[in-house]
């Protein structure tokens, strides 16, 4: 045990043995304070670090974090052989070896059965205690575990969230410097106004690669801007048809979305004057759809895939909402969720976060109540039971209160622990679970 704890056995011990010396001693003597005092100091020492180490056993073996119920069970069947071993050897140490006001026929003949009885049950209300303190550190721990989780998890997205933004940089310069290359070779002087464009396109790359989300409205504008560079190399080879609702331009899509499936257009059609490539950029159901006439090329070497991966991986750290994609013989669409609220990734995780903490604040009120009354009980049922002893020894009153706050408290127990949301809440997510175990 904790040197803290030996402690308070300690003042526990010297407390009690006072209480008795002076309440139910005849003879105020130096020696009957000194058995007193011994007697208290074995009462407490052996039923208060009996029961403490046997909780602290418990919590090893059986957390009460993993197998609440298990644990519930084995404490309830190990404290009651416990105390009742401890109680009977110390009522046995008192009486018979201390005090020899009886031998130890008598004791187990049956004359002592009703202090046995009455010391099993204080015996009991402080390993009730010590349980209940055990099981709010536990509760503790893993309120305080469940929280640094959700704030490394919180951490975690928003480091692979700037992982996909940082990749948006050198694939968008890589993609660029090869049509400014083709430029170079066929058209010097279309080259150098692809070089002043891609300078203002390249501003707004850095500009909105941080950012979360942008409006629709920057997002089409910027497109546009880089059609026009796009034409200025295949001509009539591509045509563009933009057709985006006004009442979709103030929402939010994720930057640079539009750049990268114009540029998966592109790279994985071909397209000639005789057959031109036609990419089409409107709003349908809550969506900004990009669609092109299907047009194959043979790819000379795989893709590495950043693009539409990347827009897919955005958009599943920031909303529910999926990105779609469509193909036919004829066509290939993606459809991207157009959002109404601009989110923040962090903040998310945090308000899921807030929200479960909430849950737990609210369940931990729940507990403490009930270990409040538990506490309440085990203090003021002893007092009673002294209280009844010293006034009206003749007449025990004091089995009404015992029995009629004991329901109360159990039923408590029951409607905080096993009856109640928490235990709907449970039995709804084992059968979800042994349902989707099935599949």
């Amino acid at each position: 045990m904790k040197r803290k704890n030996l402690i308070v056995l300690l003042w526990i011990s010297m407390g009690t043995s006072l209480f008795f010396f002076f309440a139910f001693t005849d003879e105020k003597t130096i020696e009957n304070f000194m058995l007193s005092l011994v007697v208290s100091l074995m009462y407490s020492f052996i039923l208060g670090a009996g029961n403490g180490i046997l909780n602290e056993f418990l919590n090893k073996r059986f957390p009460w974090s993993e197998a609440t119920t298990k644990r519930a069970i084995i404490s309830i069947v190990s404290i009651l052989i416990a105390n009742i071993i401890m109680v009977y050897f110390c009522n046995y140490m008192n009486f018979v070896v201390f005090q020899k006001s009886a031998s130890t026929e008598e004791y187990f003949s049956g004359k002592y059965n009703f202090i046995n009885w009455f010391t099993i049950n204080i015996a009991l209300l402080i390993s009730t205690f010590l349980h209940a303190k055990g099981f709010m550190e536990e509760l503790k721990k893993t309120s305080r575990k469940e929280v640094v989780e959700q704030k490394l998890i919180a951490k975690s997205a928003n480091a692979q969230f700037e992982s996909l933004k940082n990749q948006l940089d050198p694939h968008f310069l890589f993609n660029s410097l090869n049509v400014l290359s083709s430029l170079i070779d066929e058209n010097p002087n279309q080259a150098q106004k692809f070089t002043a464009s891609m300078s203002k396109i390249y501003r707004y790359v850095l500009e909105q690669k941080d950012k979360e989300l942008v409006t629709v409205e920057d997002e089409i504008e910027f497109a546009k801007t880089y059609c026009q560079l796009l034409k200025t190399r295949f001509e009539d080879s591509v045509d563009f048809e933009f057709n985006v609702k006004k009442e979709d331009m103030r929402r939010f899509v994720v930057p640079l979305s539009l750049q990268l499936l114009l540029e998966n257009c592109i790279k994985h059609n071909f397209a000639t004057s005789s057959k031109p490539l036609l990419i089409k950029v409107f709003s349908e159901n809550d969506t900004l759809c990009i669609e092109n006439n299907l047009q194959v090329r043979e790819q000379m070497k795989e893709s590495a895939g950043i693009g539409l991966a990347n827009i897919v991986q955005r958009y599943s750290l920031l909303t529910k909402k999926n990105v779609f994609i469509e193909k036919s013989e004829d066509y290939f669409k993606v459809k991207l969720p157009i959002l109404s609220e601009k989110p923040n990734i962090v903040n998310t995780i945090v308000d899921t976060e807030d929200k479960a903490y909430e849950r737990a604040q609210k369940r931990v009120k729940e507990i403490k109540g009930f270990y409040g009354n538990l506490i309440s009980y085990c203090i003021v049922i002893p007092f009673l039971v002294i209280l009844n002893l010293i006034t009206n020894p003749h007449s025990y009153w004091f089995y009404w209160p015992i029995l009629g706050w004991g329901m109360g408290v159990a039923a408590h127990g029951m409607s905080v622990f096993t009856i109640g949301k928490g235990w709907e809440e449970k039995k709804i997510r084992e059968i979800l679970e042994k349902e989707n175990y099935g599949k």
